[in-house]
């Protein structure tokens, strides 16, 4: 019981800390363009900013709400709002949580979850900017060797090869699930390459198709269990 009512003010903590950095980030991130029109005497043309977010508003929005719905009960309160204040959730957090979650065999929606998940984000968040300071000092002597044209291929398949190894991991668990999303997409792509720029978005359609085989497979073994 006591440990039950230390979680639950940790959680009440937890979200009234979140909320008031996120607030914070939010007026930070959308005031920087005003506080440096205003210093240098100059101002963002907000008509073109509307018409440029009406263009690709409608898809972020969709992914967003989908990103929130699909990670939130995956990385708990603390390891939400620490991921999408930070951001690189796909690239960098998301797989730093997963992996530090079956390293101490954690379930969801558990307290040992909410503490893993948020421990491994902080310490990813961390990284990345000590990383970035590193790479800002030492930008100007490797330039030679990040510019070099030997290089070049590996820089450009750095993202492919993150998410090939992220998503093996978890095929290997259920080849038979995994197969027929991954191979639907593969067909649509190559027969739609514009859907490529829209990525997030087709997150929709192919999480439902992976859910809608899974719940089939379930039905399936239920009815079986039942007439055993």
């Amino acid at each position: 019981m006591e440990k039950q009512k230390n979680y639950e003010a940790y959680l009440k903590n937890t979200h009234r800390l979140g909320r008031a950095v996120s607030v914070l980030t939010l007026v930070m991130l959308l005031g920087a363009p005003f506080l440096i029109g205003r210093l240098l005497g100059t101002a963002p043309d907000l008509g073109a900013a509307a018409r440029g977010f009406l263009s690709v508003g409608l898809v972020w929005t969709v992914s967003s709400i989908v990103e929130y719905l699909v990670y939130t009960p995956m990385l708990g309160a603390g390891g939400s709002y620490l991921a999408f204040i930070t951001g690189n959730l796909i690239n960098m957090k998301i797989p730093c949580a997963m992996n530090a979650r079956e390293l101490v065999d954690a379930k969801t929606g558990t307290a040992e979850n909410e503490v893993i998940s948020t421990l491994s984000i902080a310490t990813s968040s961390l990284v990345t900017i000590l990383v970035l300071a590193v790479g800002v000092l030492l930008m100007i002597p490797l330039r030679p060797v990040l510019e070099s044209p030997t290089l070049q291929p590996a820089f450009a398949n750095v993202v492919p090869a993150l998410f090939g190894a992220m998503a093996y991991k978890y095929f290997r668990k259920d080849i038979r699930l995994a197969v027929v999303p991954l191979c639907c997409m593969s067909l649509l792509f190559m027969f739609v390459p514009a859907l490529t720029s829209s990525t997030s978005f087709m997150i929709i359609p192919s999480g439902a198709l992976a859910i809608g085989l899974s719940y089939l497979r379930w039905r399936k073994s239920r009815k079986g269990a039942d007439q055993a």
